[in-house]
């Protein structure tokens, strides 16, 4: 049948749920999709997601950015939608829209960085309440 070059169009559109439980399998065959030339994934029939549902698709688009194509996910049902949202990755699932460098939100905060040694501070707080400087200012080691 020469018909089933066509066929994986369909692919994605059988999805009804994109959850924990059926992750893998959903990742499976959007990668199939990719392999098979598809670059447009129509989730509308996505009813049940949770936040695996994000891992998925961004796992997708990375596939697609390994591949040298642009994909594209079209008729994102609401639910889908505000999870991306949720997570911050609008930009990162549709480049199209948010020019943004991909996987810059991922970056680690290096304003957590700089508060990480917490000794600092606490030396600073003894001297200055005083707490401790009759015996300490006068012995020097």
């Amino acid at each position: 049948m020469s018909t089933a070059v066509s066929e994986p169009l369909d692919n994605l559109q059988s999805l009804t749920t994109l959850t924990v439980l059926n992750a893998s399998v959903a990742l499976e065959r959007g990668l199939a999709a990719l392999k098979a030339g598809q670059t447009v994934f129509d989730l509308r029939h996505v009813l049940t997601v949770d936040s695996v549902a994000v891992s998925v698709m961004l796992a997708w688009q990375r596939a697609a950015q390994d591949a040298g194509v642009k994909l594209e996910l079209k008729n994102l049902p609401p639910a889908l939608q505000s999870l991306t949202k949720l997570y911050g990755v609008c930009s990162l699932l549709f480049p199209s829209s948010v020019a943004l460098e991909p996987g810059a939100p991922a970056a680690p905060n290096p304003l957590h960085e700089e508060f990480a040694p917490v000794n600092a501070p606490e030396t600073f707080f003894t001297k200055k309440t005083g707490l401790a400087d009759d015996s300490a200012s006068h012995h020097h080691h």
